[in-house]
């Protein structure tokens, strides 16, 4: 109820000149206008105690008052931020629409172009960190288009109104607190702190906690700078993926085609046991001679099939979306002048809403195939939960919830 109240006082703030516009006499105008602005001051004053309540975990932190007090001054809510928690496009939009939105037009070329333009500091990259360049390259064009909009929106800002809330629980309170270090420690200056609405900074859009763990002066000049060296970020993405537990030498994922006869109960195995299951690539060439993979069938058995490696979760570490991780993976695919995903999309089959996976999750968490909250998200967690369900129902598994699974957990007793 807190966090509600929260957002409702935020989003208030915003709305309240609006509100009084719309009031249909100057009477009812001023009563209005005069009833939003005292919401828009609790909330502020909501807002303003909150983060003096970051004092004392601030100070515990070495930060000095004087850098809180002037990171701080000024600062209010962004109600813009509280409406963007709600669409995020990796995890709302058909895969094939955010696949093609963000590997089409000309993310691809100007990915090879940035692969030129940085070949020197790529091939170093890669051997150092053992992560190929092309998958730098495709988290560099994912996240600012390779630099060109690195966000403009006030990383202070952005990551107070979100600690604010409790969006994500303390994530985003203690994103905020490490965002003050790297002032107090002059990593950058504090009209520097620029970014994503969310708080990711720079080419690669680290976040405040990343920045300290794994930002890489690259260039020797004694600064790890991600915002306007671009051989300092992509190094950092490397450190970061290698961080992560990146397995140099294994592919990230690959397209492939399944024998009529599959046996859907193999979903995780090694590459031998797949190419003994007769899964062969989409694009004919061999399976890996060593290494596991699992099956992903992003839009169902009717549409692509997929095997993928740890190295796909490394790149999740970056977004959990596994429409992310797809398309960094695949973009990089595709600079490196690899094929496009060869089967169709099922673009015309029916999809679920989210309010309707959230009554899918409860309803598989109610059989014991579930144990997530209904968040009406479709991650790994939902997708396995089906995939256990289908198994027990005698269908293809292929983890993929569909409104006709859901019609028969409805009317299942």
């Amino acid at each position: 109820m807190r966090r509600l109240s929260l957002v409702l006082a935020v989003a208030a703030a915003s709305l309240a000149p609006a509100l009084a516009q719309t009031t249909g006499s100057i009477n009812a105008s001023a009563r209005s206008h005069s009833t939003n602005a005292a919401t828009a001051g609790q909330g502020q004053a909501s807002f303003d105690a909150f983060l003096q309540q970051l004092w004392p975990q601030a100070q515990a932190r070495g930060i000095s008052r004087k850098t809180f007090d002037l990171a701080l001054r000024g600062v209010t809510p962004d109600a813009s931020i509280v409406v963007l928690t709600k669409k995020q496009s990796e995890f709302s939009a058909p895969i094939w629409t955010y696949l093609n939105n963000a590997v089409g037009g000309t993310r691809i070329a100007r990915g090879r172009d940035a692969a030129a333009d940085n070949a020197s500091t790529l091939a170093q990259v890669e051997a150092r960190y053992g992560v190929p360049k092309e998958i730098v390259l495709g988290v560099w064009g994912m996240e600012t288009n390779y630099g060109s909009f690195k966000g403009d929106k006030d990383t202070i800002r952005s990551l107070a109104t979100l600690a604010h809330i409790g969006y994500r629980g303390d994530f985003f309170r203690d994103e905020l607190l490490t965002a003050l270090e790297l002032i107090e420690k002059g990593h950058v200056e504090r009209g520097e702190l620029r970014g994503s609405w969310a708080g990711a900074m720079g080419h690669t859009q680290f976040m405040p906690s990343s920045y300290m763990k794994y930002a890489v002066d690259f260039t020797g000049d004694g600064h790890a700078d991600i915002w306007a060296s671009t051989s300092d970020a992509l190094a950092s993405t490397a450190n970061y993926l290698k961080g992560y537990g990146w397995v140099p030498g294994l592919p990230w994922g690959m397209e492939v085609k399944l024998p009529d006869n599959f046996d859907h109960r193999i979903n995780k195995a090694s590459f031998s046991a797949f190419n003994a299951a007769g899964v062969r690539r989409a694009d004919g060439r061999a399976l890996p001679a060593s290494g596991e993979a699992r099956l992903f069938f992003p839009a169902g058995y009717r549409g692509p099939v997929l095997l993928l490696t740890a190295n796909f979760d490394v790149i999740k570490k970056y977004n959990s979306s596994d429409a992310y991780a797809l398309a960094v993976g695949h973009l990089g695919d595709r600079i490196a002048g690899r094929h496009a995903i060869l089967a169709d999309w099922p673009v015309s089959a029916p999809r679920l809403d989210m309010a309707a996976t959230k009554d899918l999750q409860r309803r598989l968490k109610v059989l014991g195939f579930y144990d997530q909250d209904a968040d009406g998200r479709i991650g790994t967690g939902t997708r396995e939960a089906v995939r256990q369900y289908q198994l027990s129902a005698g269908q293809i598994a292929d983890g993929y919830p569909t409104p006709a699974l859901l019609a028969r957990l409805r009317g299942a007793r």
